[in-house]
């Protein structure tokens, strides 16, 4: 992919910016990265069911009262297809973004290294930022910033407590025959063991898959392959044991019956209902979990081959940008930096969002109630720190690859159509087709 022709767009003033009564234009106009003192309405294209967004635009009008939000949403499906129009045709100043590269390749991305120079993003761990750069070849991983997250989240499994003593299961499995056993047992017991999301156009059964892949083998493999570097494969050996891995489980009913038609929203309802042992799932659901099902929920990464092993997972931003064309670009990034840097809305990112903000190292944390499952998320994804084990989504290694490859080849292996092998071998050929490889 060439990046010829890209747009890069640095932090020159907002259109219809104004003046001051001293004479002086005011900060928006003059590229100070704030949102100045003028009325400003700043448009969101954001992802619906997630309640954090909006709970950060509140408090962020709170604090800057001149500033409002007009905020539109969609399923993120939706926003995965519509995002290249949306952002050319309707650019919002913040926008819950799919996958960058495409976006960044388009000219559709406002460049945040003006901003991340301004507010001393650099000085950030690097691997918070370096999923949203893109460099000139279009790989992701280095080169400008495109994008910026609300947080940082990561994935696991969540299970019902209640349950899991129902089966004798008094602590969270530490290899993959302990995970094994536990849905064996469920299964026997006539609880559903995994209810999982995979219908529509997005197949969620890439989450238990990239799971496994992370206990099978090492996540830099997985990285190189979302980050489109050179060679990168997803169909290698260690792959292909992880696949098959997900594909007894499909075998041995261990999903429920209805997988392919079952979408995220009826997912969590049967999850909060007490209908499944299990849900592989992000740790943006800890703050909902705790508030709907106090005390009896879980969290643990899913758990190595053998006893003792590193463990890996996905761990990516909740990914925002800003339009090219947006008509208020800096008090955008403004917000970007204050949702990072401000303790008020670092403590509504980790009580409403439930996963770790993005920032300094060192940066403030509200303190947490050691019995909560965000406790265990937060804690995981020290864990995920410690070990490197950090993955890239693997639904991001491209723009399309989730609607038109991963999803529709997931539901092909639960309905018998594909086998491990096929699939991956059919992924990879989507994958070298889209990025000419």
């Amino acid at each position: 992919m060439c990046l010829a022709g890209l747009i890069t767009v640095t932090a020159c003033s907002a259109p219809g910016a104004s003046t001051t009564d001293d004479g002086t234009a005011d900060a928006v106009a003059t590229g100070d990265m704030t949102c100045g003192t003028e009325d400003v309405t700043l448009s969101a294209y954001v992802e619906t069911g997630f309640p954090l967004a909006q709970e950060l635009f509140d408090e962020f009008t709170v604090q800057h009262p001149n500033v409002t939000f007009d905020v539109r949403e969609d399923q993120f499906a939706v926003i995965t297809q519509n995002a290249p129009r949306v952002l050319a045709d309707n650019p919002p100043d913040l926008m819950r973004l799919p996958q960058v590269s495409e976006l960044a390749a388009d000219g559709l991305l406002y460049d945040l290294d003006a901003a991340a120079e301004a507010f001393g993003w650099d000085e950030w761990p690097a691997s918070q930022l370096e999923q949203m750069r893109v460099d000139e070849d279009g790989r992701r991983g280095s080169g400008p910033l495109y994008a910026m997250g609300l947080n940082f989240s990561m994935t696991g499994v969540f299970y019902n407590k209640e349950l899991a003593a129902e089966i004798g299961m008094t602590a969270a499995p530490e290899t993959l025959a302990e995970l094994d056993d536990a849905l064996a047992k469920a299964k026997a017991a006539g609880i559903t063991p995994i209810a999982q999301f995979n219908g529509g156009a997005t197949g969620g059964l890439a989450f238990p898959l990239q799971g496994l892949m992370a206990s099978y083998g090492e996540p830099a493999e997985i990285n190189a392959w979302t980050y489109q570097q050179p060679g990168a494969s997803i169909d290698t050996e260690t792959n292909v044991q992880a696949a098959e891995h997900l594909q007894r489980w499909v075998e041995a009913g261990y999903f429920a019956e209805d997988v392919n038609s079952l979408d995220y929203s009826m997912m969590m309802s049967r999850f909060i209902g007490g209908e499944s042992l299990f849900i592989f799932n992000g740790d943006w659901e800890s703050g909902n979990l705790d508030t709907q099902m106090a005390g009896n929920v879980g969290f643990f990464l899913v758990p190595p081959v053998e006893q003792g092993g590193e463990v890996g997972a996905m761990s990516a931003p909740l990914t925002y940008g800003i339009s090219a064309n947006a008509e208020n670009p800096e008090c955008a990034a403004y917000f970007l930096n204050w949702v990072a840097t401000d303790e008020t809305a670092r403590t509504v990112s980790v009580e409403v969002g439930g996963s770790h903000p993005m920032g300094p190292a060192d940066a403030f944390l509200p303190e947490v109630a050691d019995d909560t499952v965000t406790a265990q998320t937060l804690a995981a994804g020290a864990t995920i720190g410690e070990d490197d084990g950090s993955m890239e989504f693997i639904a991001n290694a491209t723009g399309a690859i989730y609607a038109k490859s991963w999803t529709p080849n997931l539901q092909k292996l639960v309905a018998g159509e594909i086998d491990a092998a096929g699939l991956l071998a059919a992924v990879q050929a989507d994958y070298e087709s889209e990025i000419g490889g």
